[in-house]
């Protein structure tokens, strides 16, 4: 963590932690009762029909729920700060934290695993930075980033 970064934690305080630090989870089930925000620093990934209306439609995973989840925790593990956060194997729901490279910023990411037949499965990925008005374009390259990184691990073909 930079100095600039500590600095700045003494009015932002999650900004002053380290890894997951100082970031709540998001409370259970708030993806199916998602609001997005007004301002642009939030993305949203989602089968067609999700409400709100998402930012990357997703088709189905042609792979069972538990592959997919393993998948995204692996696609979450290999970027660059992001640790995790939050686990509910119940609710097939994960989330994580990435803090960006220099002020320490954090972004909440919670991912959502559903089965979709025997052999399928469906994502809900939500990206929001936590402070700020806009990212930027941040919290949509990363789910770009880490769907094609998902397409790639998994064999899904683009349609």
């Amino acid at each position: 963590m930079t100095l600039l970064a500590m600095l700045l934690g003494l009015f932002l305080p999650a900004c002053g932690q380290p890894g997951a630090a100082g970031v709540m989870p998001a409370p259970p089930g708030l993806l199916a009762h998602l609001e997005r925000p007004s301002s642009p620093n939030s993305a949203l990934a989602a089968p067609p029909g999700f409400s709100p209306a998402p930012d990357i439609v997703l088709a189905p995973f042609p792979v069972p729920a538990a592959q997919l989840t393993a998948a995204l925790d692996d696609v979450a593990a290999s970027r660059p700060r992001v640790y995790p956060l939050a686990h509910d194997a119940a609710r097939g729901t994960t989330q994580w934290v990435a803090r960006s490279a220099v002020l320490n910023f954090p972004d909440r990411i919670i991912a959502e695993v559903s089965p979709d037949g025997l052999n399928a499965s469906k994502l809900v990925l939500y990206s929001q930075s936590l402070y700020g008005y806009s990212d930027f374009g941040v919290n949509r390259a990363r789910l770009a980033d880490w769907i094609k990184a998902l397409d790639t691990r998994l064999g899904r073909s683009k349609e």
